[in-house]
């Protein structure tokens, strides 16, 4: 293809195109925008498909990350709540073994007094038992 400037166009012919807003780009196509303008809008267009790219990829990233932080969270609750509940019923356990050790001391004190009532007893039969056993042996005596 040919330049302008090879059709007879110079670069002041290049320079009234500049001025009107029109201009050739680097396969002497007439365009409205500057090739350098048109050449950086270009490259900005491609950087920023790239940003939005890397922008996508982070968030797929965080987005995994913030799943895997959320199953943590529900993973540490639950071990929360199992620990509480291990903790309360470790309480529980321990009261009632303390109802049942007062309840084993209460026994106790009743049987003592029980044994303390059958010792008396004891001894008073032992001593009517010997009482008896004199008079019998009197008796026969007297016979």
């Amino acid at each position: 293809m040919t330049s302008p400037a090879s059709l007879g166009f110079g670069t002041m012919a290049d320079d009234r195109l500049a001025e009107a807003g029109f201009y050739f780009d680097e396969v002497n196509k007439l365009r409205a925008l500057d090739p350098e303008v048109s050449q950086k809008t270009s490259e900005l267009k491609e950087e920023c498909k790239e940003f939005v790219d890397k922008i996508g990829h982070f968030q797929k990233i965080v987005g995994g990350l913030i799943e895997l932080v959320d199953e943590l969270a529900k993973e540490t609750e639950t071990e929360k709540l199992k620990a509480i509940g291990a903790r309360n019923l470790l309480k529980s356990v321990a009261k009632q073994r303390e109802s049942q050790q007062q309840q084993l001391r209460a026994l106790i004190a009743e049987k003592k007094m029980q044994l303390e009532r059958y010792r008396i007893e004891y001894e008073a039969l032992s001593k009517v038992e010997s009482e008896q056993n004199e008079f019998i042996d009197q008796f026969i005596l007297q016979k």
